[in-house]
């Protein structure tokens, strides 16, 4: 296991988090606020944030959209007692595979370079989008 780094008089890194909070003014589906959090100012400028935010927006709604194929593959989950899905990734799966691989991408291109990083929703059960700044980045 990997020891967790320590500043030069050994002790343990001051660590800030912002939070986004997950927006229920449009029902419950997953969305997040479009508010930028105070603690971020300085560190990332407006207009990146919420084009963060709104692809994963607009992720979490394509997950939840219904269509033809996600009925069709209810329908046959539910012929085969719902053992077709050890053989196969469900639409809200794919969409949740993509959502982290934005957030490794968006962490590794711009928000690391800041000493910030994005924790994937899905790691805080949905509620909010957790950004992480270590001060002695």
């Amino acid at each position: 296991m990997a020891q967790p780094r320590q500043s030069q008089n050994g002790r343990m890194p001051p660590i800030n988090t912002a939070y986004i909070q997950r927006d229920y003014s449009e029902g419950t589906a997953c969305q997040f606020e479009k508010t930028f959090p105070p603690e971020l100012r300085g560190k990332i400028d407006e207009s990146t944030l919420m084009e963060t935010i709104n692809h994963i927006n607009s992720i979490f709604t394509k997950a939840e959209a219904l269509n033809f194929q996600a009925y069709l593959f209810g329908c046959l989950s539910c012929m085969t007692a719902y053992t077709s899905l050890f053989c196969f990734r469900t639409h809200y799966q794919k969409c949740l595979q993509e959502l982290a691989r934005y957030i490794m991408e968006q962490n590794s291109t711009i928000y690391e370079s800041r000493g910030l990083k994005i924790i994937n929703p899905m790691e805080r059960g949905l509620r909010v989008v957790s950004f992480v700044h270590n001060v002695y980045k």
